[in-house]
């Protein structure tokens, strides 16, 4: 497993989203006759995504960008979690940590 952390989140995403390599980069928008190579080789930390790729890639795997930069497994599943709430409930959990 890669310790790159853009490279290990991005093929957790992928997996947990039951894409191919190739289907996770057409829907990213990557032409489709290298989409499975970029992905590989973002997943092999060969090459790192573009800002505005990862943006891409995230929006397919409902995944926000910080995600794919959390080192810390328990973060980074926080960051997905808080993601899926809708605003209010994102505004009130961060009231519950602040103690109010």
């Amino acid at each position: 497993m890669s310790s790159n952390p853009v490279a290990r989140r991005l093929k957790e995403a992928r997996l947990k989203a039951g894409l191919s390599q190739k289907e996770l980069g057409i829907r990213a928008g990557i032409d489709e006759f290298s989409a499975s190579p970029r992905i590989n080789q973002y997943e092999k930390a060969k090459h790192t995504p573009d800002y505005t790729t990862l943006v891409q890639l995230g929006a397919v795997l409902d995944a926000p960008v910080p995600y794919f930069f959390c080192e810390d497994d328990l973060l980074a599943e926080m960051i997905l979690r808080f993601s899926a709430l809708h605003r209010t409930g994102q505004q009130g959990l961060l009231r519950s940590l602040q103690g109010e």
